[in-house]
């Protein structure tokens, strides 16, 4: 095989092959390692996949067997629909692990998007991906698809349960606010920071009645905290506030959320054009934290709408993308995931799509962001 220092085919080498054996033109290695380049470089679809395969095809010569040239576009769909997500996704487990030993990273948000244009029947009528995010250094660490007929709620078990949860901090929006996602979390070894809305109406009200009591009769001599944060930017002003009460007992069900001993309500003032809008968000967690690093995890997870979501539509036009053919829609995302992550990480200025055209018009740095996961 073809050998230089970038040696990137061997993080696919133990990738089970779907196709029988007479349909094996190409090496699935091949495959998988030329979607990926091509992700990185602006492709957006399989037929543009297969374009940057012929374009760069002495390039990828250097590393890849490359036995019968470059596959088809409805090559790439078929192993890409078969190829199963959760081992494709294992692929990258140790760089994404040793990224995040490096950094001492615990905050792990955890978040659903809408592909807009695939369509599936799910709860939102389109393919539905629930994201791990790194939110102290912007790296997915995984992803799992909302089943047919399926919801959220359905879909963050299955992406906990191959996370590393040990000393993390899971941020999870009200669609996982249930006592199974807390004891998986938990039992893990992680520990968790959800936001309550009206899926579970009774903790809800009996949060917000604490928080009330305080106001009318004044902070309890202990386990009360307050921290506050105002900025500026783009014409706006934002006032955040964060109220935490520490060692809480006696709420509606609290025997079912494990370790669960802080409440939190998190109030956002924004001011812009003349108008004020404000929010108030009650939490639920297992975390004996400060005011300050409970609006820290807080703010971290927000900012997966801006760090992951946003990019993902802007820079990879995600809602744009119609794949959706067996895991085909799914596995495609995922290597739009891991191309933000390894854009994110390598050094340089400039937005993450100049980054994708510049991979794509110098092979240098193309190299150089693939042994963000290789120099590992």
């Amino acid at each position: 095989m073809p050998s230089t220092d970038l040696d990137l085919a061997r993080a696919f080498a133990g990738l089970t092959d779907p196709r029988i054996d007479r349909t094996k033109l190409h090496p699935l290695t091949d495959i998988v390692v030329i979607a990926l380049c091509a992700v990185i470089c602006g492709a957006d679809s399989w037929l543009e996949v297969e374009e940057f395969g012929h374009t760069k095809h002495d390039w990828l010569k250097r590393f890849l067997e490359l036995p019968n040239g470059i596959p088809s576009h409805d090559t790439f769909t078929r192993v890409f629909a078969a190829l199963d997500p959760a081992e494709f996704q294992t692929c990258f487990a140790a760089w994404m692990a040793a990224a995040c030993e490096a950094t001492g990273l615990t905050p792990i948000a955890i978040d659903g998007k809408a592909a807009r244009a695939a369509e599936r029947n799910t709860f939102s009528g389109r393919l539905h991906l629930v994201t791990a995010w790194a939110t102290e250094n912007r790296l997915v660490l995984g992803q799992a698809a909302v089943p047919d007929l399926g919801n959220e709620q359905a879909a963050i078990p299955e992406l906990l349960k191959v996370l590393d949860l040990a000393g993390a901090v899971v941020t999870i929006d009200a669609g996982g606010c249930y006592p199974e996602v807390a004891q998986r979390v938990t039992g893990a070894g992680g520990r968790y920071v959800l936001a309550l809305k009206d899926n579970q109406p009774l903790l809800r009200q009996a949060v917000a009645d604490r928080f009330e009591a305080v106001i009318e009769g004044g902070p309890p001599a202990a386990g009360y905290d307050i921290h506050e944060e105002e900025s500026k930017g783009h014409g706006r002003e934002e006032t955040r506030t964060c109220e935490v009460l520490r060692g809480v007992t006696g709420l509606p069900g609290q025997a079912a959320w494990p370790g669960l001993c802080t409440i939190a309500v998190v109030c956002r003032i924004s001011r812009a054009n003349g108008k004020e809008t404000s929010e108030v968000r009650y939490f639920v967690s297992s975390l004996d934290a400060d005011a300050a690093t409970l609006l820290r995890l807080v703010r971290g997870h927000w900012g997966i709408e801006n760090e992951l979501h946003w990019v993902l539509d802007v820079a990879f036009r995600e809602d744009t993308n119609k794949t959706r053919v067996g895991h085909a829609g799914e596995n495609l995302a995922w290597l739009r995931r891991i191309a933000l992550s390894l854009l994110k990480q390598t050094p340089g200025k400039g937005s993450i799509k100049g980054k994708r055209l510049k991979a794509g018009w110098d092979e240098a740095f193309l190299a150089s962001v693939l042994r963000e996961i290789t120099h590992v």
